[in-house]
Formats: structure tokens, sequence, C-alpha cells
């Protein structure tokens, strides 16, 4: 299936220059949502993925969906101060700053493996810095998986050796 065609474009946003591209239209239809999750689905179904873990908000989406399918347990990385819990934390280079993520300090452990979800990979440094958290936890990453990946931004030279899957590639 083409999944591009759910694909919206937006341009000028959020700023003049930008050309935002908008999913949701993807997330509206049954058969694109479906046939995202399970193509992602059917790329990890052999790698013994026991969470999968995804970012606020978009992540969550992607992420939810993929674990139900997996039949592993969903993890959310949050911006600190969300979750209710004890957690552990990470903090990443942005380009105009830093920024962090949290998660419960029980949400995985040595034999955990790991799927990090999220919708966009762009510059690489949420997916490396959630990375940094299951490796920091004593867990390992199977691998990565993105609806779209905007390849002019080089972001997938920041995520290592696990496998990176990517539905839609943006030049």
């Amino acid at each position: 299936m083409d999944l591009e065609q759910y694909i919206r474009d937006i341009r000028d946003f959020p700023k003049e220059g930008i050309v935002f591209k908008d999913i949701t239209p993807l997330l509206a239809s049954p058969e694109g949502f479906r046939a995202a999750i399970d193509t992602i689905a059917e790329a990890y179904a052999d790698a013994g993925v026991t969470k999968v873990m995804g970012a606020e908000a978009r992540g969550f989406i992607f992420g939810g969906a993929l674990a139900y399918r997996l039949g592993a347990g969903f993890v959310p990385a949050r911006k600190p101060g969300k979750l209710p819990w004890s957690t552990t934390a990470h903090t990443y280079e942005l380009e105009y700053g830093t920024d962090s993520l949290e998660v419960h300090t029980d949400a995985f452990g040595p034999g955990d493996v790991v799927l990090i979800v999220d919708d966009v990979l762009a510059t690489g440094g949420t997916a490396a810095a959630k990375a940094a958290l299951v490796d920091t936890m004593g867990a390992t990453v199977a691998g990565f998986a993105f609806l779209l990946e905007l390849d002019f931004l080089q972001g997938r030279a920041k995520l290592g050796d696990p496998k990176v899957v990517s539905l839609i590639h943006v030049q």
C-alpha cells in the first residue's frame, strides 16, 4: 500500500519555509493506519520484543498499537514531571538547547527487548535518547520504527547498529 497518499504537506507550518508532514490523514484511515502498524509489526515479528517504547504524543499512538500487535508491553517516555512514580531520565542535546525524557524506574530490566517507536525520524536526537534510557536500565534495543524518515537530516546516523524501519522516506 502506498502510505504516502495519506501524508499531507502543510507549507509554511509552523513557520515560513517549513513543509510540515501531517500524518493525521493516515491516522484517520482504517486501511492506512492498519497497513502501517502491520508492516512494522511484521518487520519485528521474530525479534523477541517484550516492550515497545513511544514518546508523547504520536509515539503513544503508534507504540500502543504495535505493542498490542506484537504481544508486548507499552512504556511511555515522557517529559520531566509527567510520570507519577519514581523515574529514570536522560537529557540530550537539541539544536537550540537540551531536553529530557523519563520512564518509570521499573519500565525495563535485563532480559527486556525493546522496540523504540515514533512517527518521524528527523535529526535522531529523541530516538537516541530513548535508546540511552533502555541501555541505562540494562535492557536491549531491538530496533527503531518510524512512519516517516526525513532522510536529508541524516538522523539514522545517530542510532548506531540496531535495525531501523521507516515506511516513508522524504529526500
